[in-house]
């Protein structure tokens, strides 16, 4: 790996994460809408930098987009592959985007606490009721 790679890229069993690519938009999108979230401006996130992509054989396994207000310190959305969850895809996704920040955030419904939790973040109530959850790493 090249230095300009480094930071850029991470495999896992045959999975690597990276910064997404203008091609992969609409992959981005497929993945991020089967999991129901809407993180806003998919193809802005994209042209910045500010999406890692999870991808195997060329095929995008898992999403993450980055929020631009936050200099790309805040999580504003991560998804896999339903056929893909439980393999540390996400979790792969997530330690990429923390080490390029020296803070990380996220905003999450409760259901998904376990997986922030299990990635060391640590957890507080957002201030909008029982509802939302913010997480730091």
């Amino acid at each position: 790996m090249t230095g300009s790679e480094s930071g850029r890229s991470r495999a896992t069993d045959a999975v690597a994460v990276r910064e997404a690519r203008p091609a992969e938009r609409v992959a981005v999108r497929r993945v991020l809408d089967a999991a129901m979230l809407e993180p806003g401006d998919v193809a802005g996130a994209i042209d910045r930098g500010d999406a890692l992509v999870a991808v195997a054989d060329d095929t995008v396994l898992g999403a993450l987009v980055l929020d631009p207000r936050d200099r790309g310190a805040h999580v504003e959305a991560v998804a896999v592959r339903r056929s893909r969850r439980g393999q540390g895809i996400g979790t792969a996704l997530v330690e990429a985007a923390a080490e390029r920040a020296d803070r990380l955030t996220a905003d999450f419904d409760p259901g998904v606490r376990p997986f922030y939790e299990s990635l060391g973040f640590e957890i507080e109530p957002t201030g909008e009721g029982e509802e939302r959850l913010r997480g730091t790493i």
